[in-house]
């Protein structure tokens, strides 16, 4: 049956329908943001916004008590993790006057390729990684540099340890020694056996850490086991493809019963329509920093160029041939988006 056609008058009357009302939710917000602005605040007092609803943000202050509050307009967009001035107002509403300084910011586009913030002041990105599934190790770069690039210290977990065993226990220690002699610490943990996550109570205390990784590798399992009281669903993996199905939805802040804050964020698969600049991909290579700016030609490309000091750095056995190999792939990716018609 085919769909039937609207009337000129039909489709007038609904698009009329649809501005009034939301000039109503415009004129019902200016309304509400009138009365907290009208001079009946309470005095200002420091806090954190821990979640975001829309228009409203629910932030915590010092003494623990959350209150759902809304936004100045010059403030611009307010995201977890955000340390923030507010002040209560009449009917227990609350109004962020302002917002601090951000120590770090994570950052992901949006599904227009738009650089959005998405948490702040986070002192670790957790990178976990497991045999199930396979820990690729260009994958693992990615986040290394985007956490680089976002100010975040990465720190590497190796999850499900239970599935090691003799055919894939080389390969692992091999995938630890390269990161940890670069410089990047690694840790072990299984929720399975509760190996290690004694060990990773005791180092997330007192910081604002952020667990990222391929879906599938466990970090809502980890996530259930560090909070147990909070309900956090843990996402099974498909018998079928292999590959992880994403459990979570907003950023939200919670707080470890042993110390320590976590955002949980929306799970981020990879990291291949991250728009970065081939600079900032370099400098995202730690072991690159050293070299960089050194090279005979200021716009080298470090391939066949000569005087690279890059390629020189390679030969000399300062950088590793697949660390360099990883690097050359994340730049091809980004040349091969730029190149595809929009």
């Amino acid at each position: 049956m085919s769909k039937r056609k609207l009337s000129k008058r039909q489709t007038w009357r609904i698009n009329k329908i649809q501005q009034e009302r939301s000039e109503r939710a415009d004129k019902k917000e200016e309304q509400i943001h009138d009365e907290l602005e009208g001079g009946d605040l309470g005095p200002e007092q420091s806090g954190q916004v821990i979640a975001h609803f829309g228009t409203q943000v629910l932030v915590e202050g010092s003494d623990g008590e959350q209150k759902r509050c809304h936004m100045r307009a010059n403030l611009g967009g307010l995201v977890t993790g955000d340390s923030v001035v507010w002040r209560i107002g009449k009917d227990e509403h609350g109004v962020v006057v302002a917002r601090n300084e951000r120590e770090s910011e994570l950052c992901r586009p949006n599904m227009y390729g738009e650089l959005k913030s998405v948490a702040a002041n986070i002192d670790y990105m957790i990178i976990v990684v497991a045999p199930e599934p396979y820990a690729h190790r260009n994958l693992i770069d990615r986040y290394l540099v985007a956490a680089e690039m976002s100010g975040i210290e990465p720190v590497l977990c190796l999850n499900k340890i239970d599935l090691i065993d003799s055919e894939n226990q080389e390969h692992f220690l091999h995938l630890v020694h390269d990161y940890q002699e670069i410089g990047y610490r690694f840790m072990h943990a299984s929720t399975k056996t509760d190996n290690g996550l004694e060990d990773l109570k005791s180092f997330l205390k007192d910081r604002i850490s952020v667990f990222v990784g391929q879906s599938g590798v466990g970090k809502s399992s980890i996530i259930s086991t560090l909070l147990p009281d909070e309900d956090i669903r843990v996402g099974a993996l498909s018998e079928q493809s292999r590959k992880g199905k994403h459990t979570t939805t907003t950023a939200t802040l919670f707080h470890f019963p042993s110390g320590g804050d976590l955002i949980d964020s929306p799970g981020i698969r990879e990291f291949g329509l991250w728009h970065m600049e081939e600079h900032e991909i370099l400098e995202g290579f730690i072991e690159f920093k050293p070299f960089i700016g050194t090279c005979k030609f200021r716009d080298c490309k470090h391939q066949a160029e000569p005087g690279c000091a890059i390629k020189k750095a390679l030969e000399d056995g300062h950088i590793s041939e697949r660390r360099y190999d990883s690097y050359q792939q994340i730049i091809n990716s980004l040349l091969d988006v730029a190149m595809r018609p929009h």
